[in-house]
């Protein structure tokens, strides 16, 4: 049993769904976002932007791995500073767009 941090756009709401109920299924903790600001519309302060960030690298933290949601290839600033982030930490990477769930 591993433990693995969903990162990506919020904007793929459906995407993250899709993977922590398939890891979850496979025997893994799932560590994902709080809330879809994104998806869901959902307005942000910056000081609150700077926490959710600062909460999610704490998470890769925790973690033995990430599984970026990278769809259609795509990988925003934030998520790129994440991926940085868990191979300096020796977390493994695996993305979203090179595995079917």
């Amino acid at each position: 049993m591993q433990v693995i941090t969903l990162c990506g756009s919020t904007k793929f709401k459906a995407q993250f769904r899709e993977a922590e109920a398939s890891l979850t299924l496979s025997g893994h903790i799932v560590l994902s976002v709080g809330f879809f600001e994104q998806s869901d519309g959902i307005e942000i302060t910056e000081e609150q932007e700077r926490r959710l960030k600062e909460l999610h690298f704490r998470k890769i933290d925790m973690s033995d791995e990430i599984f970026v949601i990278d769809v259609k290839g795509y990988i925003g600033e934030s998520t790129r500073a994440e991926i940085e982030y868990a191979n300096g930490h020796g977390k493994q990477v695996r993305y979203y767009s090179k595995y079917r769930l």
